[in-house]
């Protein structure tokens, strides 16, 4: 796969010079998890990248629960952890892969390249009975990173607006179909979801382990009807699992980064409940 590279190929390259390895574990209710439990342990090399601090920018009226960071000050924050222009980055979290994943689609967006997501994360890792230390590495600051952001990517609310009655574009929401339906809403305070979105669940990706190709293409294959997709979810995180697998089958999504929690900030917006 091009985006996800195995437990094996980690273990093989975990030395090579231009590897950077990161560690984005995050609870979205517990602040401290993430690094407390990069402190018990992590992969050797690894640094930690902290949600809140580092791939999230500041909460405004709109924008939703987790805007883009401000991205001159995100390329400073990859320069501390040692982060080229050359450099191959591999991003790791529990397993689940959406936390992996906002920092994975930030860095692409911001022009990098060589960035790829761990598959099964820590948690295979340690099953894998492979190394963890809570040695803390010593990284010279980088000063040859790049910004070079590639705005196609992603699209905003007025956009989002502005295409949801357009049959040839389709406007993916990656909530649990609990929440997507309205039955269900324990983060954000109106239950629903966008109008004409579809419903594709992030976890039906990863609950039983990464699809081979094949799944891939017949999941996502009403999708290719479309001349355009959009990805959402709560707020810019799980969705990046779903433009992650989409990308494998040749999709080219695009993301609206603030997604349901920024589309209610707007009064005025319409919320559909139900299954339609």
């Amino acid at each position: 796969m091009k985006n996800i590279i195995s437990q094996e190929w980690l273990k093989n390259n975990i030395s090579k010079e231009d590897l950077i390895i990161l560690d984005t574990r995050a609870e979205l209710n517990d602040p401290s998890y993430g690094f407390n439990e990069y402190n018990k342990g992590h992969i050797k090399g690894a640094q930690f990248v902290s949600m809140e601090e580092v791939m999230t920018g500041e909460l405004r009226e709109h924008g939703g629960r987790h805007p883009l960071p401000n991205m001159d000050e995100f390329i400073e924050n990859m320069k501390s952890l040692g982060i080229e222009d050359n450099s191959t980055v591999v991003i790791y979290d529990d397993g689940e892969l959406a936390m992996a994943g906002r920092l994975w689609w930030i860095l692409k967006y911001s022009g990098k390249n060589k960035v790829y997501v761990l598959e099964g994360g820590i948690k295979s890792w340690v099953e894998n009975d492979l190394e963890l230390t809570t040695e803390i590495p010593k990284v010279k600051k980088s000063n040859s990173l790049t910004l070079n952001l590639a705005p196609s990517m992603e699209v905003d609310m007025d956009y989002v607006k502005k295409v949801i009655t357009d049959k040839d574009i389709a406007i993916i929401d990656s909530r649990a179909y609990e929440r997507y339906i309205g039955k269900i809403e324990t983060i954000d305070k109106v239950a629903g979801h966008i109008p004409s979105a579809l419903n594709y669940p992030w976890t039906n990706l990863v609950e039983d382990g990464i699809k081979p190709k094949e799944e891939l293409e017949e999941y996502f294959k009403p999708l290719k009807d479309y001349k355009e997709v959009i990805v959402h979810c709560g707020s810019g995180i799980t969705g990046t699992v779903n433009l992650m697998f989409m990308e494998e089958i040749g999709l080219k999504p695009k993301f609206y980064v603030g997604g349901y929690s920024d589309w209610i900030s707007y009064e005025d917006n319409e919320i559909v409940e139900g299954d339609k």
